[in-house]
């Protein structure tokens, strides 16, 4: 019985702690007068999993210096569809509203702050603050030919990058801005990947003036349709030869 139980289990199970990917997180808010970020997940993040983030621009190969460095952990298994938000970035306070937030000491710098222009955050996997091995996201108030290069990153303007800066008739940098598009109606998490990256979908303050200090992004969570899920051929085939298998041990166990 106990075989059975063993091997029922490592069929139901799924593949767990599958690492990110470029676009699997995205930003939804960038405030550089509260100096706080929000991101959304498109995917479940496993448990302990850790994810730098940098305004220290990058340079095709290499982070420059002078900005700080700050890692999030998520503890527990944070869901997708969850939006995790960032606040007091700037302070020894600074906090998150899902896992645990806090400074790099790799950093050596104490220009925590986000800027209210020429300012590029990368969202990076790492073997340490300054060794990115996956880069998932990152966000501009400037661009990215000119205040943090996405060469060699992986990431793509427009796709799972965001330049805030091309919105259609924007005057100047931002120092607030925050998507607001839908958050529900969709079949799969994937699919607002392309509403998230549009910067026609964000509210976006172009008036440096810190009225936006005391602003709460919104912070509700991304739905998806409930549907009955369809098992891919590789799940299906695998389930087939593990119903299999449990059957033959039951026949055996009886005689």
């Amino acid at each position: 019985m106990k075989k059975i139980s063993l091997i029922a289990a490592l069929l139901l199970s799924t593949q767990a702690n599958a690492a990110l990917n470029a676009g699997d997180i995205m930003f939804t808010s960038f405030n550089a007068d509260e100096d706080g970020l929000s991101f959304v997940t498109f995917v479940d993040i496993a448990a302990n999993t850790s994810i730098y983030f940098t305004d220290n621009e990058w340079t095709g190969s290499a982070f420059n210096t002078g900005e700080s460095y700050n890692q999030w952990i998520s503890n527990s298994v944070v869901t997708a569809g969850t939006v995790v938000r960032f606040s007091a970035y700037d302070t020894a306070s600074l906090s998150a509203s899902t896992g645990v937030l806090s400074r790099a000491t790799v950093s050596g710098s104490s220009n925590w702050g986000i800027s209210n222009s020429n300012e590029t955050v990368y969202a990076y996997l790492g073997s340490g603050a300054t060794a990115p091995t996956t880069f998932l996201t990152a966000i501009t108030n400037g661009t990215f030919a000119a205040d943090g290069s996405l060469t060699s990153t992986g990431l793509t303007k427009g796709v799972n990058a965001i330049e805030l800066t091309a919105k259609a008739g924007a005057s100047s940098q931002p120092d607030y801005a925050e998507y607001n598009g839908v958050r529900s109606g969709f079949d799969n998490f994937s699919d607002y990947k392309a509403q998230v990256v549009n910067v026609n979908n964000w509210t976006v303050d172009t008036v440096n003036n810190s009225v936006s200090a005391g602003v709460v992004p919104n912070t509700a969570a991304f739905a998806i349709n409930a549907v009955t899920p369809v098992p891919e051929a590789d799940s299906a085939a695998l389930l087939l030869a593990g119903l299999g298998l449990l059957g033959l041990v039951r026949r055996r166990q009886s005689r």
